[in-house]
């Protein structure tokens, strides 16, 4: 019964259609604090059933008492316990959709590949650590010091995000790109590359620059199926290993470029590239358009 300025527990389950039982519970959890009458009974004011409306509200939405106790405390806005909540669900049902086609993966493999696919797959438990481990790769091949914006534009040309909702292809085709970036040996030929390069290159801002500029031109054509060929994109390439390197570009400079070019052009790299085509649906990304710029300069100086 009511008193005329405070609710019993009783008429407060009444009222919100919340159970006794739980009413209790979130007292001793703090999200509701009634005082106490002269025998000892729990007594709520009016806006403690504003209160408990609220909370099963966002009870039912799928929160947390954590984060329902923070929105309660004004720790935090409904705007942003919502926003937090809806994005753990995103993650959660991105984790699915990886495992639901992973699966689907191994269901379709052939019998004789079904034991190497599961073993492809079982490496790479989910979107996310895959790609951690992709730009991991690309991070620790970074052997000169660059802007941390030019490096954060490196990795997004490099690594791509998961798909958020994978076909099982694609699942095995980024599983088969952490494969290649697993490849201890591998990656020791591309540092190892990399520092003979940056021992030679002297203006690397220019160099980048004239790179963009000349994957910019490539790329129509890695996309219309043209196989490496001389012309702008190729010349704006040496222009910029020229430039960058303070050199004049002539038959000797192009030829003394190929070993620079090398590590790209090596069959784990081409498989890298090849995959990551399959994962972003475009042959053209910026990694497999400089190995088609790689490859066109070594048809350049190849004897006729």
């Amino acid at each position: 019964m009511t008193d005329g300025t405070s609710l019993a527990i009783g008429d407060l389950s009444a009222l919100t259609g919340v159970p006794v039982r739980t009413i209790r519970f979130y007292c001793d959890e703090g999200i509701l604090e009634p005082v106490r009458s002269a025998g000892g009974h729990r007594r709520f004011d009016a806006a403690a059933a504003d209160r408990l409306r609220l909370v099963r509200r966002l009870r039912g939405l799928g929160l947390g008492l954590p984060a329902i106790t923070a929105v309660l405390a004004g720790e935090r806005s409904l705007d942003e316990a919502v926003a937090a909540e809806r994005a753990a669900l995103d993650a959660e049902l991105s984790a699915l959709a990886w495992r639901r086609a992973s699966l689907r993966a191994v269901e379709d493999a052939d019998p004789a590949e079904r034991a190497a696919r599961l073993d492809l797959l079982a490496a790479v438990q989910d979107g996310p650590r895959a790609h951690e481990a992709l730009l991991d790769f690309w991070r620790r091949r970074v052997v000169v010091r660059v802007p941390d914006e030019v490096v954060r534009v490196h990795l997004e040309m490099t690594v791509p995000e998961p798909p958020a909702d994978p076909t099982p292809e694609q699942v095995v085709a980024y599983a088969g790109m952490v494969a290649v970036a697993g490849d201890r040996a591998l990656f020791r030929r591309l540092r190892e590359g990399g520092r003979r390069n940056a021992e030679r290159v002297v203006d690397e801002p220019t160099l980048l620059y004239g790179m963009r500029e000349a994957v910019e031109l490539a790329m129509p054509l890695v996309r219309a199926g043209r196989a490496p060929e001389a012309g702008p994109a190729l010349e704006r390439f040496v222009d910029a290993h020229a430039a960058g390197r303070r050199e004049r570009d002539s038959v000797e400079f192009r030829r003394s470029l190929l070993p620079a070019v090398a590590p790209e052009q090596d069959p784990r790299m081409r498989r890298y590239w090849a995959l990551n085509g399959e994962v972003i649906g475009d042959a053209a990304a910026p990694g497999a358009v400089v190995l088609w710029l790689a490859d066109a300069l070594r048809g350049s100086v190849a004897p006729a």
